[in-house]
């Protein structure tokens, strides 16, 4: 009986923290703009920093993608150098659908600090 009580205390806590607690650390917009569709992106994170110092801006980037859609090389074009990793981390990890040959795809990504 005391551990289900624990149990529901816990869901509890998670389902709160979950509805009160901004999400901070998220880049507001990733759009890629070429040939093919991506079809598994990860949405970048806001780095500390940048919030810290109310940075925000869009980093923009070539991506090569592979025939099979994988990521096998990207190339900054512009962007804030405080904001330019993290949107390189998260490209690193996107997936575009499969082609005959490889591409290159221009991806914006926007990072905005939160409102408070």
């Amino acid at each position: 009986m005391r551990s289900r009580r624990c149990i529901w205390i816990f869901l509890f806590a998670a389902v709160v923290a979950q509805v009160f607690v901004p999400a901070r650390n998220l880049a507001q917009e990733f759009k890629a703009s070429g040939k093919r569709k991506i079809v598994a992106q990860v949405r970048p994170v806001y780095p500390e920093l940048a919030r810290k110092m109310n940075i925000s801006g869009t980093v923009r980037l070539v991506v090569t993608v592979a025939a099979a859609g994988n990521v096998v090389g990207s190339e900054v074009l512009g962007g804030s150098p405080v904001l330019v990793q993290s949107a390189l981390d998260a490209v690193a990890k996107a997936k575009w659908e499969a082609a005959s040959q490889q591409t290159k795809e221009v991806v914006e990504i926007k990072f905005q600090p939160d409102r408070e």
